[in-house]
């Protein structure tokens, strides 16, 4: 329900425009930058452990660089300009309504049942200042809850003992997305890619076709089970009744965000163009 509204600016022209404008080379770098600029200059290995699923060598080609090119400090900004920019565009005067106060208020203070206890993308973001417009109160409150929730299922996956290109091939293995998507958005190579399907195919997760087996289909569901799980402390802290009531207010907005196009139908993120 919330990820349209955050994700939105993963495909938004107006970032891709405006990381250009600082210098930072191409959409990769862009993305590894401005998603990870709360954690400081971090290097490639951190954001590659705090990423998860890509592989360190596409990492290590945007990062230290980009910190050479901009400071996380001014790739924040564009950032929220750009995600301004963008909402604006895609909202219109949804942006200036009641309920989109209304919702910001609630997702706001949703956050404050997060931790920041092994949350590290969480924590980053977690330490930014709230912007003052109830679009972007929305928009950071959305980030906050999406990278707390973040930071929880690469907690499940080590625990299943799922590596970060094993897990793409379990969501392949759904026969949801292709192979041919979500390789060369990660950056793994064939033989690597071949040699985690054998893994699987071995712990008797994967069939001879790629796909999951009963077992697999069961791993996969505990991993989403226990995500959902350690994501509910925001949840628990805003009570049904008020979280009921955010979940009425940002279907509309996130269905809007997707009529008009935010949210491209096929996407390696899994989410719906239908926008819940």
């Amino acid at each position: 329900m919330f990820e349209p509204y955050h994700t939105m600016i993963f495909f938004a022209p107006e970032a891709r425009q405006a990381f250009l404008d600082v210098g930072l080379k191409g959409y990769w770098m862009g993305y590894f930058a401005s998603r990870s600029a709360p954690l400081g200059p971090a290097s490639a290995a951190v954001v590659t452990a705090t990423f998860y699923h890509f592989h360190p060598a596409m990492v290590a080609r945007a990062l230290p660089d980009a910190w050479r090119i901009a400071s996380p400090e001014r790739v924040l900004q564009v950032r929220l300009q750009a995600a301004d920019a963008a909402l604006r565009r895609l909202l219109g005067e949804q942006v200036a309504s009641a309920e989109m106060a209304e919702a910001a208020d609630l997702a706001k203070e949703a956050t404050r049942g997060c931790s920041v206890h092994g949350r590290a993308l969480f924590a980053g973001y977690s330490q930014l200042p709230w912007p003052k417009e109830p679009h972007l109160v929305l928009w950071h409150a959305t980030t906050l809850l999406r990278e707390h929730r973040w930071d929880g299922h690469m907690a499940t996956l080590l625990t299943e003992g799922i590596d970060g290109c094993e897990a793409h091939l379990t969501y392949v293995g759904t026969g949801e997305v292709s192979r041919a998507t979500m390789q060369p958005l990660r950056g793994w190579s064939d033989e690597e890619w071949d040699a985690a399907a054998k893994r699987l195919k071995q712990r008797g997760m994967l069939d001879e076709h790629g796909l999951l087996t009963p077992a697999g289909k069961q791993v996969r569901q505990a991993i989403e089970d226990r995500t959902d799980l350690l994501a509910l402390p925001p949840w628990q802290h805003l009570g049904r009744e008020r979280s009921e009531r955010l979940l009425a207010l940002a279907q509309p907005i996130s269905q809007h965000i997707a009529d008009q196009g935010g949210i491209p139908r096929v996407n390696p993120m899994g989410l719906s163009s239908s926008g819940s």
